[in-house]
């Protein structure tokens, strides 16, 4: 049987009067288990961060019950936040100190005993790579450099349950590399993490589970594959033509069993209900128009798709007058 990490029942956020105000998070309820690394995932203003911020002891809730490690947070906050480590979105690290003396100070907050206290800030610095810089000030880091300096200051006390916020944001291709072999590493020894990522493809590869979040409501939790197996109806076919014609023409749309027409590179990507039914009509039109057909794939649901589906829009976008600074009215029920 698994073991319950988190236990959030009916949690709500309210800034302002309840019922007047603005309703950021709307009575939400979700498990994490232990080991596991669970991605949570939604528009800007879905109410993502102000989630985290409740279940990492930052903010109080209106309504509701949130257990970590078998603790009430309401109750026994301080056992609570001896089982966490947060690495926010923005960096927390002291750019005026050197690598060493952040750590260090870091497990002083901690309380870590001061015989594990270099042991552990060494093991550490070792691990992320940053050993042979550790004398060096952070204001002389890289972004990536940063960022792994401050996932290490964020588990030098050993936590059981990691909270990882935006992770890679902006980092470029090796940094990104670099910290999702550390994530990785991290749970398999052990660590329960709850990641908040607007990048679709990190959840996919990262995440045991998904929960997405949509106008402060939770819309959809599964797996990964799960969820993309939930909405096949979000499958697609991608063929690219020669010579390709059809940005005069515009026929794709009129195919049989045709949902959506995306223009992807030099190929066309076309959603549809029936791929078996659409190939051979695919196969048919480049007949009908000379052309040839250079490439032709049948493709699965993306996490990506998934989510435009469940929530209508891009990760990312921006819903104006619908954030966690706007009020909200009912959210319209997406997903069972």
């Amino acid at each position: 049987m698994k073991q319950i990490a988190i236990a959030v029942e009916n949690l709500t956020k309210w800034y302002g009067r309840p019922g007047q105000g603005v309703l950021a998070v709307d009575h939400i309820e979700f498990e994490v288990y232990q080991g596991e690394i669970f991605g949570f995932l939604g528009p800007n203003g879905a109410g993502k961060s102000t989630t985290q911020r409740m279940l990492t002891t930052l903010l109080e809730p209106t309504e509701g019950r949130i257990t970590v490690g078998g603790c009430d947070l309401t109750h026994d906050a301080r056992a609570v936040k001896k089982q966490l480590g947060l690495v926010p979105e923005e960096s927390n690290i002291y750019t005026e100190l050197t690598a060493w003396q952040n750590l260090i100070f870091a497990a002083r907050l901690y309380l870590v005993p001061r015989p594990e206290q270099v042991a552990r800030a060494e093991e550490l610095l070792r691990l992320f790579g940053l050993w042979e810089k550790r004398h060096v000030k952070a204001d002389n880091f890289s972004k990536g450099m940063r960022r792994r300096l401050s996932i290490a200051m964020g588990i030098i006390h050993r936590p059981t349950l990691l909270f990882l916020d935006e992770p890679t944001t902006g980092l470029d291709a090796q940094s990104v590399h670099t910290i999702r072999n550390l994530v990785r590493q991290m749970n398999a020894e052990g660590t329960t993490i709850f990641l908040t990522t607007h990048h679709i493809e990190e959840a996919n590869q990262l995440c045991d589970r998904v929960a997405i979040i949509n106008h402060g409501r939770i819309a959809a939790i599964d797996t990964p594959e799960r969820l993309k197996e939930a909405f096949r109806q979000v499958q697609s076919v991608e063929v690219a033509f020669e010579p390709d014609q059809l940005l005069a023409t515009g026929t794709l749309e009129q195919l049989p069993h045709v949902t959506e027409v995306v223009k992807a590179g030099d190929k066309w990507r076309l959603y549809t209900t029936d791929p078996s039914a659409l190939l051979p009509a695919i196969v048919q039109h480049a007949e009908q128009s000379n052309m040839r057909i250079v490439n032709l794939a049948t493709l699965q649901p993306s996490l990506e798709d998934v989510f435009l589906q469940i929530t209508g829009q891009p990760l990312g976008h921006e819903d104006t007058g619908r954030g966690d600074s706007a009020r909200r009215g009912p959210a319209e029920e997406v997903a069972s």
